[in-house]
């Protein structure tokens, strides 16, 4: 069982800057991949970004590359997530989600992912 509890989340304005943090308890083990999940009102659960637990690969939305930045801390078994130019249209629900890999590759899909954190709020102001 793997428990994902997310903080981080605020009010922005557009330009600024915020971190996301993902701190898992449980077994996390080492072919798990790290997902972050946005999902604005009326919208469907998007991918963001994600890593996988050993070696460290990461995989980006287009939407979001060059400026958001996943990483892992694994000493204290936390994923962050790293939100530079934050725009109006980042504005949603943050999920931190758990999945097994594969291949080792990053998951893309949220329907994979077995574990979820409960959300945090992300909002920027134009």
């Amino acid at each position: 069982q793997v428990q994902l509890v997310e903080s981080g989340g605020g009010l922005v304005q557009a330009g600024g800057s915020l971190r996301l943090s993902c701190a898992a308890s449980g077994r996390i083990f080492s072919g798990y991949v790290m997902g972050w999940f946005r999902q604005a009102p009326g919208k469907e659960r998007e991918f963001v970004a994600g890593i996988v637990w050993s070696g460290g690969s990461t995989k980006h939305a287009d939407s979001v590359k060059g400026r958001f930045t996943i990483s892992r801390d694994n000493a204290k078994n936390t994923v962050y997530l790293q939100m530079n130019s934050l725009k109006p249209e980042d504005t949603a629900v943050y999920y931190c989600g758990a999945a097994a890999a594969l291949f080792g590759n990053v998951v893309v899909v949220p329907e994979l992912y077995r574990y979820w954190g409960q959300g945090t709020q992300v909002t920027v102001s134009s």
